[in-house]
C-alpha cells in the first residue's frame, strides 16, 4: 500500500466537516442470528476480516508543509496506510438493543476519529436474540457510496463472482507522446473552465432570491435521528409500467408525496415552498487518476409537494429527471460538486468551513440512491436481509433520505436533526402511505 493525494472532492468532504455536522455516510445492515452469540461473532469476524482489507487499514492525513514527492499538495492531505492498525478500535459490540435506528442516530452523531483510518463497525445484537445489526459509518472522503459498499462486502463471508477480465495495459507515451497530447489537454483545460463557469452562474441562478423550506431548514443540535422504511420492489415496477419513466422517479415521486403528506399533519404546508431536491449522480470511471475518489455531480429539482394528485406528482418528477438527464450532469446548478476540480487544495482547507454553510442556500434536502448488489450477503452465516443507507446531514438542513434497493425491497434511509425532526416516524409512515396512494392510483 501506498499513499496518494486525496481527489479534490474528497479533501472538500475532508475540510466541510464540523462537530456537528459529520461528513459520513452509512448504511444500517439487519442480519438473521443463527445461534445466541451471532452478534458477538459477528464483531470478532470483522475485526478478523477488517485487517486483511488494505482499504479499511487507510487513513487521511494533512499536508501541510512542502514536499517534494507532492509539490501540489500543500494544504492538501493524503490517504496513506497506517502500519500499526488495530481493528478492535473501529470495530465496536453493543449491548443488546430493542430498536436498531434508536441506537444508529446516536452513534451518527459522532464524527470518526480523523487521526485513524476513518471507518466503523457497530455490530448491534437485537434483544430477542432473533437477529442483529451492523451500522457501518465511513468518513465521505475515504468513499463514496460505490467504494463504501466495496468495502462493506470485502468483510462480509465470500461469495462465488466472476473473475474480473484483465484491463489492457496502456503503453507509457514517454517524454515525446506527453508533448503531443498537449494540445488535447489544453482543449480540455478550457472546456472545463466553461463547465466550471456555466455551473456557477446556474448555481448564482439558483440560490439569488430562492427560499428555502422552512420545514427543512434548521439550526444545527448536533443531535441524530433515524429510520428504516422497506417497499416492496415489485410494487415500485408495477407503477413504473403504468406511468412510464423510471424506478427512481418512483422513488423520488413517494418522497415528495411522503414531504406533503407530513408537511400538511405539522401544519406547515402553507409556506409555498417546493423543496429543492439535489439529486446526485455518480460519475466514477474505473481507470480516473483517483479510482477511490469521490466523483459526483448532481441534478436539482422542486419537489411538487403542493400537487394533490400522486399521479400528478409522478408526472412532474419524471418530467423533470428527463429534463436533467438532457441536459446532462456536467451542467447546470445541481453540478456544483465538479466545482472542486478547479480549486487548489489550500483554498479547500480555506473555504471549506464558508462552502458548508451555502449548502441550505443551493438546496433543502439530499435525496440519493445507493447501488447494492442483488446476490445474498452473508456475515458468519447468517443473511443480510435489510440494509438502510444512511447519508450525512448538510449545515443548516434538518433531513436527508438515502435509498437502495436489496433482494426484491426498497429501504429507505432517513436521517434527521434530532431537535428540528422529532417526528420523524410520521415521515416514515408517510413513504410508506404515499407508495399505497400510487398503487391506487395506478390501478385498473
Amino acid at each position: 500500500m501506498t499513499s496518494d493525494l486525496l481527489a479534490p472532492l474528497d479533501l472538500a468532504f475532508w475540510n466541510i466537516e464540523s462537530a456537528d455536522h459529520p461528513m459520513h455516510l452509512a448504511a444500517l445492515g439487519v442480519f438473521t442470528a443463527n445461534s445466541p452469540t451471532a452478534g458477538a461473532d459477528a464483531a470478532d469476524l470483522l475485526a478478523a476480516r477488517a485487517a486483511a482489507v488494505p482499504g479499511l487499514r487507510m487513513r487521511i492525513r494533512d499536508v501541510w508543509f512542502p514536499d517534494v514527492r507532492l509539490p501540489l499538495a500543500f494544504g492538501g492531505a493524503t490517504r496513506e496506510p497506517v502500519v500499526d492498525f488495530e481493528p478492535f478500535d473501529h470495530v465496536r459490540l453493543h449491548a443488546p438493543t430493542a430498536d436498531f435506528h434508536a441506537v444508529a442516530g446516536r452513534l451518527m452523531e459522532r464524527p470518526l476519529e480523523r487521526g485513524r483510518p476513518p471507518w466503523e463497525a457497530h455490530v448491534l445484537p437485537g434483544q430477542d436474540g432473533t437477529s442483529f445489526a451492523v451500522l457501518f459509518k465511513f468518513h465521505h472522503a475515504l468513499a463514496d457510496g460505490l467504494r463504501a459498499l466495496t468495502l462493506a462486502a470485502a468483510v462480509m463471508d465470500p461469495i462465488d463472482m466472476p473473475a474480473p477480465r484483465p484491463r489492457p495495459v496502456e503503453p507509457s507515451r514517454g517524454l515525446i507522446g506527453e508533448v503531443r497530447n498537449l494540445p488535447s489537454l489544453v482543449r480540455g483545460t478550457l472546456s472545463d473552465l466553461g463547465r466550471a463557469l456555466d455551473i456557477g452562474a446556474a448555481v448564482a441562478r439558483t440560490t439569488l432570491g430562492a427560499r428555502s423550506s422552512a420545514a427543512l431548514t434548521s439550526e444545527p443540535s448536533g443531535t441524530r435521528r433515524t429510520v428504516g422504511v422497506a417497499l416492496d420492489l415489485d410494487d415500485v415496477h408495477r407503477i413504473r409500467k403504468t406511468v412510464g419513466g423510471t424506478v427512481n422517479d418512483v422513488l423520488i415521486a413517494v418522497v415528495a408525496g411522503a414531504l406533503r403528506r407530513w408537511l400538511d399533519e405539522r401544519g406547515d404546508g402553507s409556506d409555498g415552498v417546493a423543496p429543492r431536491a439535489l439529486i446526485p449522480v455518480s460519475k466514477r470511471r474505473p481507470r480516473t487518476a483517483h479510482p477511490q475518489g469521490n466523483r459526483l455531480s448532481g441534478y436539482l429539482m422542486k419537489l411538487p409537494v403542493d400537487d394533490p394528485d400522486p399521479l400528478g406528482r409522478l408526472r412532474t418528477v419524471r418530467t423533470a429527471m428527463d429534463r436533467n438527464k438532457d441536459a446532462g450532469p456536467n451542467r447546470g446548478a445541481g453540478a456544483v460538486a465538479l466545482l472542486a476540480d478547479h480549486v487548489p487544495p489550500l483554498g479547500h482547507r480555506l473555504g471549506g468551513p464558508l462552502v458548508s454553510q451555502a449548502a441550505r442556500l443551493w438546496f433543502d434536502i439530499l435525496v440519493t440512491s445507493v447501488p447494492l448488489p442483488s446476490l445474498g450477503l452473508h456475515l458468519g452465516g447468517c443473511p443480510l436481509t435489510e440494509v438502510y443507507p444512511l447519508a450525512p446531514l448538510a449545515y443548516g438542513q434538518s433531513l436527508a433520505v438515502a435509498v437502495s434497493t436489496y433482494r426484491g425491497r426498497v429501504h429507505y434511509g432517513l436521517v434527521a436533526d434530532g431537535e428540528a425532526v422529532p417526528d420523524l416516524e410520521l415521515l416514515g409512515k408517510a413513504l410508506s402511505q404515499e407508495a399505497e396512494a400510487l398503487l391506487t392510483a395506478c390501478a385498473p
